[in-house]
């Protein structure tokens, strides 16, 4: 069994299209649900704003959001496929991954922005942009993971937007990158990975990595982006290199039938990484 649940969460994003991304993540899990044969579960969120607080904008909201999918995954044992919302409900699934699977768990990052801010480093205070350094155990307490995903054990795939905080981050050590030009190979994602050490692996995809020219439904569109076929052999290379523990797809934004028939690859690509995941 794999399990399919989406959380529509916008609260981490604050750009204009974050509105749309509770209509676009209901959309996308309708379709992997087709695709997949799964029935899905969504977790009920927020759905308003709340202050800024400690330099998160929508902080309460976040938190209320969080305590909500963690009650969600609570009682799931089998492999999942969790459907964003914006990509900070990665970080929530990524602390309960890393606590069931151990220290030897990382994570592939496809994504078009590094989201390797803190709160005293980010310039717009947006939760997904400080997601995958929650993973790493850093950011306000009451959203970060503990324990953490070691530092290193995280490889940023097709990232080409990053502030200077977050290449300071990568320098540090924090994560590998591999950018757009070789991300394009999936056998270098994938060696990627396991040069990091990771005995099991989590992939998160930030449908932003994808080119604008590729698929138009992302909330916060880059050029110079992958195509949905270079994700696909990034996705099955690296599964063919370490066992994948789960999957986020996140930040979709169109509810257009047409493009999101676009990412049916895709889907079929997760798919058949989780069911063989389960077989395991």
């Amino acid at each position: 069994m794999v399990r399919l649940l989406a959380v529509p969460q916008h609260q981490g994003a604050i750009v204009p299209d974050a509105g749309r991304l509770p209509t676009g993540c209901a959309a996308l899990a309708d379709l992997a649900g087709e695709v997949l044969g799964l029935a899905g579960h969504t977790v009920a969120v927020a759905t308003g704003g709340t202050p800024l607080t400690g330099g998160v904008a929508n902080f309460g909201g976040l938190l209320a959001n969080r305590w909500a999918q963690l009650a969600a995954l609570r009682s799931v044992r089998e492999p999942v496929l969790l459907i964003g919302g914006d990509c900070g409900v990665d970080a929530t699934t990524l602390a309960v991954a890393r606590l069931r699977v151990g220290e030897g768990l990382g994570v592939v990052w496809w994504d078009a922005h590094a989201d390797l801010h803190t709160p005293a480093t980010s310039p717009s205070n947006a939760f997904h942009g400080m997601a995958l350094r929650a993973a790493l155990g850093e950011g306000d307490r009451a959203l970060v993971a503990d324990p953490p995903l070691p530092p290193g054990h995280a490889v940023l795939a097709g990232t080409r937007s990053m502030e200077p905080a977050e290449r300071e981050a990568i320098d540090d050590g924090l994560a590998a990158l591999v950018a757009p030009e070789r991300a394009r190979d999936g056998r270098a994602v994938a060696e990627a990975a396991v040069s990091t050490g990771m005995s099991q692996v989590y992939l998160h995809i930030d449908l932003d990595v994808l080119d604008p020219e590729e698929f138009r439904g992302s909330c916060v569109p880059v050029p110079g982006g992958l195509t949905v076929a270079e994700v696909v052999a990034g996705i099955e290379a690296v599964a063919d290199a370490l066992p994948v523990v789960g999957v986020g797809i996140t930040e979709c934004t169109t509810t257009r039938p047409a493009e999101l028939q676009r990412l049916v690859p895709l889907l079929e690509a997760v798919g058949a990484t989780l069911f063989a995941a389960r077989g395991r």
